[in-house]
């Protein structure tokens, strides 16, 4: 991805035409500046319009105090974690942003380098502090939306727990995404916990998936797009969603209702970390500790609907209404247990495919 710069200056200091051209233009009036080696920093994250506020707001005006440029490598979290192990020992990312249940597999294959420590540390919520090696830059959060004209026209109370997807009037207009989407094994592990389980004994969990939820269910769209376009034509009326995707499907004007299920809404991170080897360590920490900012963090709130994991963020009402945002909405989210879920979630997918959707 990147030639050292190393390789550069020796392919520039070979004798030859280059270096005759150069020895006369410096010989001329105005002489030779030294040459300045920019540094450059590759940043992995997502695409979409977490790109577009990156490289239009967010970026240039760290490139212009630190004079780094800035590399976007776009991916999915999946995407990014793969480059990563792939990259390994010949490491090409500087800092990767991904969401926390492929963070934390990063973090235990050793692919992230530890944090340094900042005063912006001391402002983040405790839920924010991933690890040793990472950090939230940003939450969004799994709970329920609804389509709350298809509830009032079809007289249904509105919903208020995760038991709502066991709800047998809700058959053949029920959507849930699949384990392999983050909202489906958020709403997994939240059933397991809610009848005596949790990510330790998912048993529990996958028995009311397969014999009170599955029946109602008319589709498992994989992706959020589908599932939107499932609500949108009036299939689905009911479904497992995400804080970030309510807010973009209710900025078109339709009439999704979300809520956090009483038993708690699942707090999903984006997290980043400095790559471990990458060689641009200082520059690195330098730009986590940027996007901890109370500045960046109310960009991200209101553009991309992320919920600050810095709590002296402070949001306008309408922005703080559609992302968590506050210690007490903070503190009633529940963090899963990603180290166990990462241990068995391979085996967690089979069973699902082999007895969930059937």
């Amino acid at each position: 991805m990147q030639q050292s710069q190393h390789t550069r200056r020796a392919a520039l200091s070979k004798p030859g035409l280059t270096s005759l051209i150069s020895a006369l233009v410096c010989a001329g009036a105005l002489g030779c500046a030294p040459a300045h080696a920019e540094t450059t920093l590759y940043l992995a994250n997502v695409g979409g319009s977490s790109q577009d506020l990156f490289q239009k707001q967010i970026i240039p005006p760290f490139e212009k105090a630190h004079d780094v440029k800035i590399v976007y490598v776009a991916g999915n979290s999946s995407d990014t974690l793969a480059k990563l192990q792939a990259q390994k020992g010949h490491e090409q990312i500087n800092v990767a942003i991904m969401d926390d249940g492929p963070m934390y597999q990063a973090m235990q294959m050793g692919l992230c380098g530890p944090l340094q420590d900042a005063p912006v540390m001391k402002d983040l919520y405790p839920i924010a502090k991933l690890g040793p090696q990472a950090v939230g830059i940003g939450m969004v959060a799994t709970g329920i939306g609804y389509n709350a004209d298809a509830f009032k026209k079809a007289g249904l109370p509105a919903p208020d727990s995760w038991a709502s997807l066991e709800d047998a009037r809700y058959k053949g207009k029920l959507g849930v995404p699949p384990i392999t989407n983050t909202y489906g094994l958020h709403a997994l592990v939240m059933l397991a916990r809610m009848n005596g389980g949790g990510e330790k004994n998912i048993d529990p969990g996958f028995k009311a998936m397969t014999t009170k939820v599955a029946p109602n269910v008319l589709s498992w769209a994989p992706t959020p797009g589908e599932m939107d376009s499932l609500m949108q034509s009036g299939d689905v009326i009911i479904a497992p969603y995400g804080s970030g995707r309510a807010v973009a499907l209710q900025n078109t004007g339709f009439p999704l209702k979300f809520f956090y299920p009483k038993e708690g809404g699942v707090a999903l991170q984006v997290g980043a970390c400095a790559v471990a080897g990458s060689g641009q360590d200082a520059v690195a920490q330098q730009f986590i500790q940027y996007l901890l900012s109370a500045d960046v963090q109310a960009l991200q709130a209101k553009a991309v609907g992320f919920g600050p994991t810095n709590k002296t963020v402070k949001l306008t009402p309408d922005v703080a209404a559609k992302v968590p945002y506050g210690p007490e909405q903070v503190s009633k989210l529940v963090a899963m247990d990603w180290t166990t879920i990462n241990q068995h979630r391979t085996e967690w997918t089979a069973r699902w495919n082999r007895n969930v959707e059937r």
